[in-house]
C-alpha cells in the first residue's frame, strides 16, 4: 500500500513541477516583452529629450543668451539629429522584421 502512496505522490510532484515550469516560462516571456517595450519607450523619450534640449539651446542662442555658444548649439543639434536617425533605422528594421514574419508560410 505504501508503494501506491509513493506513486501518487510522485505523480503529484510531476504535475506540480510541470505547472511551475509552464508558469515560469510565461512569466519570463512577459518579463522579456515588458523589458523590450520599456527599452523602446526609454529610447524614444531620450531622443525626444535631446530634440527639446537642442531647440532650447537654439532659442537661447537666438535670444542672445551669453551662456549658450554656437558650438553648444551645433553639437546639440547634431546629437539630436543622429539620435533621430538611429531611432528611424531601428523602426525601419523592426517593420522589416515584422513584414518578414508575416510573409512566412505556415
Amino acid at each position: 500500500m505504501s508503494e501506491i502512496g509513493i506513486d501518487s505522490v510522485l505523480q503529484q510532484i510531476r504535475s506540480l513541477s510541470g505547472e511551475i515550469k509552464d508558469g515560469s516560462s510565461q512569466q519570463v516571456e512577459a518579463t522579456k516583452q515588458a523589458d523590450f517595450s520599456n527599452l523602446l519607450k526609454q529610447s524614444i523619450d531620450q531622443v525626444n529629450e535631446l530634440q527639446q534640449q537642442s531647440v532650447s539651446l537654439s532659442e537661447g542662442f537666438e535670444k542672445g543668451d551669453a551662456n549658450v555658444s554656437l558650438a553648444q548649439v551645433m553639437i546639440s543639434d547634431q546629437k539630436a539629429g543622429l539620435a533621430f536617425q538611429a531611432l528611424t533605422q531601428v523602426r525601419n528594421h523592426l517593420l522589416s522584421a515584422y513584414q518578414d514574419v508575416m510573409n512566412m508560410p505556415l
